[in-house]
Formats: structure tokens, C-alpha cells, sequence
């Protein structure tokens, strides 16, 4: 079965299968495409599925040419027709794992794809799941289903951990150039990890289990949410004594060695760093052991937000205004610059807030033509960016700050400025910092 399989993906005549056509499976699908192999991508979503057939980009930071090549070279073959898994050799599983409303893993949509797929499942295969998840959970929840099978892992059928890194508007990092770490349980099913995403992937990391590999994902996202958790709440310190946080972390960034800066916020956002350091809370109750410390940080971010309405409110009042019945407009609604995922972003929380608190609600955002938020979904288009608009507004809150934004423009003509990204590093008259 090795062998076979091992041939297939030397020579790139294997067929891979990627579950989920978003942020993580459609640039791995291009890359394999893009390495001779013929994939396909199965999206539950019928609106992906059309705009893949008919060549459409639906992720901005992906070039429109590289979707149109694959669908009309016939190598990236769409569908939501599951049976074709028993025509894949790899089959990569590449779906969201959110948490619930209790803050615990959500796996709802790893273990409806795994019942979904494992009538389908053939000896050679090798199955991948990237999707973020606790240690121990590939052996828990894949293992299992593949043996009722009637498959033995490692033998039969190889299974691996390969967490996804992609950084979706990253100019220098992308699919094939990011280091990939893979994680197998057993030797044969380690070789074969290494040897798919060899294919496609530049440098391949092997760690010894799927439980490494699941701990490394975890690692690195906590040590991102730990560390701006760390600068937020310097950020408030430094408020209060009047301190500009960024010129601190720019001052402390020139040395060489022992510093990696980090950056404040409005909150965390994307699917990643608000999300993964839960899934090792939650884990690590079930061995008595409380992280006090990833959790004291989650509950900082949490609570930036709040924090950032507060000094909107601040702000407006020192210009004799309140904030019901003040026009906001939101300056950016991606969770960070330069893209157009929405996922988790905090600027959906702060227009929550502020709505809630009596504020009319307006934003801009040039990657994000229109928008629904709110309990009631209501929908909003992006608002134009000119002296007029800019001028009617009793506050222009920086949530996301785009390149693309005319930041001199919007500094002349704004009567009150609330800069959540450091965004203005010098000092202005109708800048607050936030």
C-alpha cells in the first residue's frame, strides 16, 4: 500500500482531495494544481462552488489568473459531492474549528467532515487534517472512525497533523515558502505526511506524533495572543501616564537581540489568535491543570473593545458631545490590514458597542464594499472616503488601518481622530490614542 501510494505522489499522477475551499484549502488546492496534480475540492458552500467553476476569485489576497488556470487546465475539479472521495489518494481536511458558546472547542464541523467521508475511505490513502484542535484530538476523533472502517492506521491507511499557517495578505509568505510541520503516529504514516507535502511545500518539519503537531499549532498562537496581551495592557498603563505606547515599542524594537515587538490593538481578530488558546484551556482541565496565565491574557483582548469605547466616549465628551446620537464611522471592518476576512474582527464588536450605546454607525473599508452585523443582520455599505463624508462625522475611530486609506486626507478633515493601531505616530490635535 506504501509503495503505491509513495509512487503516485512521487511522480504527481495521485489525485488529492481538499475539504473546504476558504483561506486554507483553496491556496493548498492552487499549489498542488500548480505542482501537476489533479484536486478536488470539495466546499459545502454552493455559492464557492459556482464562482470556482466559472474561474471567479472569491479570496482578494490570491491572484484572479491562478483560479481560472486551474479550472481551465481541468487540474482543480469543485464539487460537494462527497463520493469522490474514494477517487482521492490524499485527502486533506482543511475546515473551521470555531469555539462554542461556553468558550469550548467546537469540532462540529472536523467530525461532520470525517462522517462524511469515511464510507469513501480506501487502503492507500493518506488523510490530513490541518483544521486547529486540542492535543490528542486526531487520535480521538480520526482514529477511531477509520478503523470502524475496518482500516488499520498506519498500515492500511496513514493519517497525519499538518496545522495550516497561512497568512492571508502576507506579500512574502504564501503556501509553498512557509515551513510545514507534520505530525504522524506511526514511522509509515510520519514518511508519507513528509512525502505529500514535499510535493508542494519548500521546507517540511516532522515532529513524532500528531500530538506534537497539534501542540505546535497551539504554541505558536499562544504565544502571539500572550505577547499582544502583554502590550494592550501596557497600552492602558502607559494611557494613563501619558506615555504613546508605539514610540515605546519602536524605541524597544532597535535592539538587537532579546525583542520581538509586538503590537497593540482594538482587539484580537482572524480565525486563529482569538480562538486557538482555548482549545488548550479546555484541554488541559481534563490533567487538573488551570492556565492561568494564557487565560489572564485572553481575558485582556477580550476585554479591549469595551476599552476602546470608553475612550471614544472620553474624547467625544472633551468636545462637549456625547455619544448617543454621535456619527462614527469605523475606519476598516477586516480583522487586520490589507485583507478582506471579516473573521472574528473586533470592528464588529466596537460597532455592537457603540450602537448599543445610542451612536450612529457608519464605516469604510475599501476591500469590504458591504457588510451585515448585529443580532438583527443589518446591512451597511461602505462609506466613501472624501472631505465631506469625513467631515460630517463626529468621529472617525481607526479600527483597521489599510494602506489604502488617505491618512493625511482624513487627519485635515476630521474633527476628532481615535487611533486603535498607532497609525498616527505623531502627535495632532484631533488624535486620540487608543
Amino acid at each position: 500500500m506504501k509503495d503505491k501510494l509513495s509512487q503516485k505522489l512521487k511522480d504527481h499522477s495521485g489525485s488529492i482531495g481538499i475539504v473546504g475551499m476558504g483561506y486554507v484549502g483553496l491556496p493548498l488546492a492552487l499549489a498542488f494544481t500548480e505542482a501537476g496534480f489533479k484536486v478536488i475540492g470539495f466546499e459545502v458552500d454552493q455559492s464557492k462552488i459556482k464562482n470556482l467553476k466559472a474561474g471567479e476569485n472569491y479570496l482578494r489576497h490570491l491572484a484572479a489568473n491562478r483560479i481560472k488556470d486551474a479550472i481551465t487546465s481541468k487540474k482543480l475539479e469543485p464539487t460537494t459531492d462527497m463520493s469522490l472521495a474514494s477517487e482521492c489518494d490524499a485527502l486533506i481536511i482543511c475546515v473551521p474549528t470555531p469555539l462554542d458558546n461556553h468558550h469550548s472547542p467546537d469540532m462540529t464541523f472536523v467530525c461532520d467532515t470525517l462522517d462524511a467521508l469515511v464510507p469513501y475511505l480506501k487502503s492507500g490513502q493518506i488523510l490530513s487534517l490541518e483544521s486547529t484542535v486540542y492535543p490528542g484530538a486526531t487520535q480521538e476523533e480520526i482514529f477511531p472512525r477509520v478503523e470502524k472502517r475496518g482500516l488499520k492506521v498506519g498500515e492500511d491507511i496513514f493519517v497525519v497533523f499538518s496545522p495550516e499557517r497561512e497568512d492571508p495578505g502576507n506579500g512574502k509568505f504564501h503556501t509553498a515558502n512557509i515551513p510545514k510541520v507534520v505530525g504522524g503516529n506511526t514511522p509509515a504514516c510520519l514518511e508519507m505526511g513528509v512525502l505529500l507535502y514535499s510535493q508542494v511545500i519548500h521546507k517540511v518539519v516532522p515532529v513524532s506524533s500528531t500530538q506534537a503537531a497539534e501542540m505546535t499549532k497551539l504554541l505558536e498562537n499562544i504565544y502571539r495572543a500572550v505577547n499582544i496581551g502583554l502590550v494592550n495592557e501596557l497600552k492602558m498603563v502607559a494611557d494613563q501616564m501619558g506615555i504613546n505606547i508605539w514610540e515605546v515599542i519602536d524605541a524597544a524594537a532597535t535592539k538587537p537581540f532579546g525583542f520581538t515587538p509586538f503590537y497593540p490593538g482594538p482587539g484580537l481578530g482572524g480565525h486563529c489568535i482569538p480562538i486557538d488558546p482555548f482549545y488548550l484551556t479546555w484541554k488541559a482541565k481534563e490533567y487538573g491543570i488551570h492556565t492561568r496565565f494564557i487565560e489572564l491574557a485572553g481575558q485582556v483582548n477580550w476585554a479591549m473593545p469595551e476599552w476602546v469605547v470608553e475612550k471614544v466616549t472620553d474624547a467625544l465628551n472633551n468636545q462637549s458631545k456625547a455619544l448617543k446620537g454621535s456619527k462614527i464611522l469605523i475606519l476598516g471592518v477586516a480583522y487586520k490590514k490589507n485583507i478582506d476576512d471579516m473573521r472574528e474582527s473586533p470592528s464588529l464588536e466596537l460597532m455592537k458597542l457603540l450602537e448599543d450605546k445610542g451612536a450612529e454607525i457608519h464605516y469604510a473599508d475599501p476591500l469590504v464594499p458591504l457588510i451585515k452585523y448585529g443580532r438583527k443582520a443589518k446591512q451597511l455599505e461602505s462609506t466613501e472616503i472624501s472631505e465631506k463624508n469625513l467631515g460630517s462625522m463626529d468621529c472617525i475611530l481607526v479600527a483597521t488601518d489599510h494602506d489604502a486609506f488617505d491618512y493625511t486626507l482624513i487627519q485635515k478633515n476630521a474633527r476628532l481622530i481615535v487611533d486603535t493601531r498607532g497609525r498616527y505616530r505623531k502627535p495632532f490635535a484631533n488624535v486620540v490614542r487608543a
